[in-house]
This record gives structure tokens, C-alpha cells and sequence, in this order.
């Protein structure tokens, strides 16, 4: 396994009616990401023990390449789509390792 050196931290807002779905739709993404590419190491799906309608995802990369050709992945744009209208808000951090 390489070492990551890039690591993705995305905070969902979800709408409370559509929390189980997007349970679904993010753990199937999840498995997506490690099956189907190489450069994803880790993708984590956490949800806040406070707050039901927030999921935090831990993901590490190779590197930001790897992280760019996830975002150009057909299974993340048939995620990103399906749960587009579930998401009220979505914040992401791209860290760098040091």
C-alpha cells in the first residue's frame, strides 16, 4: 500500500427525511472508491453522534491527482447526482500531509 499523502475531510448536511438513503448512497460510495480506485487508500463514513443529519467522510489519497480522478469518476457523478437533492449543505477540506 502506498502512503497517502492527501486527505479529504467532507462534513453533509442532510435533510432528516432522506438520512437513511444517504446512508445507503454514501457507504455504497465508499466501497466504490476503495474497489475502483487505485489511488484511494482509505474512505471512512462517520456520522455525528449529536447531530443524525450530519456525516462527516475521512478519505486519503496517494495524492491530490488520485483525489482529482475520483471527482471525475462515473460512480461519483452518479452519487454526487443521486444525493443532490438530500444534501443541504456540503463543506470540504483538502489536507495536505507534512
Amino acid at each position: 500500500m502506498t502512503r497517502a499523502r492527501f486527505a479529504v475531510v467532507v462534513d453533509f448536511d442532510v435533510a432528516p427525511e432522506r438520512v437513511e438513503e444517504f446512508r445507503d448512497a454514501i457507504i455504497m460510495q465508499a466501497r466504490n472508491s476503495l474497489e475502483l480506485e487505485d489511488g484511494c487508500q482509505q474512505f471512512d463514513v462517520f456520522r455525528d453522534s449529536e447531530r443524525e443529519a450530519t456525516f462527516v467522510l475521512y478519505e486519503l489519497y496517494d495524492d491530490e491527482a488520485a483525489f482529482e480522478l475520483h471527482l471525475k469518476s462515473d460512480h461519483f457523478a452518479a452519487f454526487d447526482a443521486h444525493v443532490q437533492q438530500m444534501v443541504r449543505s456540503r463543506t470540504i477540506r483538502r489536507l495536505r500531509r507534512v
